[in-house]
């Protein structure tokens, strides 16, 4: 078991975060475990696979995910925003103390590895020229990989997920909040514990007035949360909102009576908010500018067929019950 340990103060002030470079990291696994960990992302990820292979830095991100699947807990810090940039993330990498390197490795693979992967084992010659190198690696991973279509996708699940749980928490407490999260998380008594399947013995965890953020992922299959405790408390728990995110070749045409009432892209923009998403993403998955997009939102909008939520930067939008009926 994990247990967090809450006082009050503590349970007033636990936020939510989006952070691109967990989701980057953790996705890694995608490349190092294939198979039926992650279905709602295989898709993409096929769609991503030759431009990752091409990539120099491939078998160098390849090693950074242990045969358990941990990653080292250095390459995910707690957000320190709700919505950071990569970027700024990444420097949080870059900043490491090369001489805490060793022990970030050394905890992540030799319990159950017994040895770092070769290409840790020898860049432990040059410390920080290694922290450069994977830093380098990640942000070439995000700029090829990721962040041309599949972020925009992710970041509109991950943030729609955001807005649900604070709302609940606001509207049934932290109780209904925990039990909806994940199975692995219980709440009574001030104490948050979750079900350790990932690694063996007990670990406290007070809180203290840190902090506790929890932030969702499209990598996790449960609950976790980072190896060592020295680390600011946080937890990672699994997206809702997954299975909207496969790909598909071109978005389903609106329904013609639709399309003759509200225009074909209004229409179209309409058939496509199932879920929420945002302006940049439904651009891209119509082929348009964000600018036109914009634009049609507004009429929506203004006749109430599409709601909107703010989250962070961001903005969601979905159907609204009225524009549900019309749709259908």
């Amino acid at each position: 078991m994990h247990r967090f340990q809450l006082e009050l103060d503590d349970l007033a002030s636990a936020a939510f975060a989006c952070s691109p470079l967990q989701e980057a990291v953790l996705s890694l696994r995608m490349w190092s475990h294939p198979g039926i960990y992650h279905p709602a992302q295989t898709a993409w990820f096929e769609l991503i696979r030759p431009e990752f292979e091409r990539l120099p830095q491939a078998a160098l991100l390849r090693s950074l995910v242990a045969t358990t699947r941990y990653v080292p807990d250095f390459l995910t810090p707690r957000p320190a925003t709700p919505f950071p940039g990569f970027r700024s993330e990444l420097a949080l990498v870059r900043a490491l103390p090369p001489e805490q390197l060793a022990d970030e490795l050394e905890r992540t693979y030799l319990p159950h590895d017994r040895r770092l992967p070769p290409l840790l084992a020898a860049g432990l010659a040059d410390p920080a020229a290694l922290i450069a190198e994977i830093a380098d690696a990640l942000a070439a991973y995000w700029d090829r990989c990721l962040a041309p279509a599949w972020w925009p996708r992710a970041r509109s699940v991950l943030q729609a997920d955001i807005v649900h749980r604070s709302r609940m928490l606001a509207e049934r407490g932290a109780a209904a909040l925990f039990a909806d999260l994940d199975g692995r998380l219980a709440w009574a008594d001030g104490v948050l514990t979750i079900r350790r399947d990932w690694a063996s013995g007990d670990a406290d965890v007070v809180v203290a007035r840190r902090g506790l953020v929890f932030s969702p992922s499209c990598f996790v299959r449960g609950a976790v949360t980072s190896i060592s405790g020295d680390y600011p408390p946080s937890i990672v728990y699994p997206s809702r909102g997954q299975a909207t995110m496969p790909p598909s070749p071109a978005p389903a045409p609106a329904p013609e009576a639709l399309a003759l009432l509200l225009g074909t892209p209004k229409a179209r923009l309409l058939t496509l908010l199932d879920e929420p998403a945002s302006t940049t993403e439904l651009a891209a998955r119509l082929g348009v500018t964000p600018g036109a997009v914009s634009q049609h939102l507004a009429v929506l909008h203004a006749t109430r067929l599409v709601s909107r939520t703010r989250s962070g930067r961001l903005v969601l939008y979905t159907r609204t019950s009225l524009g549900d009926q019309l749709r259908h």
